[in-house]
């Protein structure tokens, strides 16, 4: 299913540019900017199964981006200053924000790089429990459970499934039901131990994952000491908000920002929601955010930003530059407007 979507996102996108209606649209629909949404960056890997590669672009097709940006006329901003230019009516020239999610050590090794030779900002969500090396990167250690067997039993909200993985189609089916149904458990916990119990069942090594993929704390603080890195919230163990109570929630995000500011040394103004969709996160958990005196906070949710965000600064949505569409055509077009303009039915605010 995910598969064929994204075939139909492939298509769409080609269609948009090649007929150039992204180029026609943009002035009614590209806004004041644009945020954009990385989780990994690093080479591509040689595997036949990747039902996670929607979560990484390699070095190069980010060095495309900011090339493009650059090219475009677009200034590359902070959060803050895009705060500021949205508060101050001062949309005479577009913008991009570059934000990446979850403290992944290939944001410095890869990207860094090359966003100092754009001397380009950007903004680095980070979990504590990420950065403490005892996070639970679920969505990785479903990949490596579903890649190294050939049947999966499980049980998922009393619910028991068997399932083939022998061949790669299999498994690509087998990782997009496990997925979800573990993304509608009642809560982080029974997700995680769900995990662990698979790991454990299959042989994987779900306490290397974290350590392996994402920057300790040691590795954090002279990460951020760079002047184009900014350190955001992402909650203490990126569970959704929206499953907890707000008095959790909002202990959640607070502790989080505690962590990282006691660590860093240097404020936390801004949050991303984990997965951020509107199952995620909604209107209890923006007013959250607000009060507890975060300036911006993004979702997931796709599109532009216009200058009503100003009264919305914690319901910001973010256009993906997703790993399944690294072709050149597609940076025009999600830069535009025109393709999150159709997907929200030319609905400029998505807040609720």
């Amino acid at each position: 299913m995910r598969q064929l979507r994204n075939a139909i996102i492939r298509t769409g996108l080609s269609l948009l540019r090649h007929s150039g209606t992204d180029r026609l649209l943009q002035p009614l629909v590209g806004g004041a900017g644009l945020i954009l949404m990385l989780h990994h960056v690093r080479p591509q890997p040689d595997a036949p199964f990747q039902p996670n590669r929607h979560l990484e672009v390699t070095p190069e097709f980010l060095r495309r981006t900011l090339a493009h940006v650059r090219d475009s006329g677009l200034d590359i901003i902070t959060l803050d200053e895009m705060l500021q230019r949205l508060v101050a009516r001062d949309t005479a020239r577009r913008f991009v924000c570059f934000t990446f999610d979850d403290g992944y050590r290939d944001n410095r090794d890869f990207a860094l790089p090359l966003m100092r030779a754009f001397d380009a900002p950007f903004t680095v969500y980070v979990p504590s429990a990420f950065a403490s090396g005892h996070g639970r990167l679920w969505w990785v250690a479903l990949e490596r459970v579903v890649a190294a067997s050939d049947a999966i039993e499980a049980e998922i909200a009393g619910v028991a499934v068997r399932l083939d993985t022998r061949t790669i189609d299999d498994k690509y089916a087998a990782f997009a039901r496990l997925h979800d149904g573990l993304r509608r458990l009642p809560d982080g916990d029974s997700l995680r131990r769900t995990v662990s119990m698979l790991c454990d069942r299959h042989g994987i090594d779900e306490d290397a994952i974290c350590r392996d993929l994402c920057l300790s704390w040691d590795e954090l603080k002279p990460f951020a000491a760079d002047p184009l890195v900014t350190i955001g919230a992402h909650t203490l163990q990126h569970d959704s908000l929206a499953l907890q109570s707000p008095e959790a929630a909002l202990r959640d995000i607070t502790a989080n920002r505690t962590d990282l500011e006691t660590a860093l040394q240097r404020p936390v103004r801004h949050l991303a929601y984990p997965y951020g969709d509107r199952a995620a996160a909604a209107s209890r958990d923006f007013a959250l955010a607000r009060q507890a005196g975060f300036s911006t906070a993004v979702t997931t949710r796709p599109g532009m930003i216009f200058p009503e965000h100003a009264a919305h600064p914690t319901a910001l949505p973010r256009v993906s530059l997703n790993g399944a569409h690294q072709q050149a055509h597609v940076l025009p077009v999600l830069t535009s407007g025109a393709a999150t303009a159709l997907w929200n039915g030319f609905r400029r605010l998505d807040v609720d």
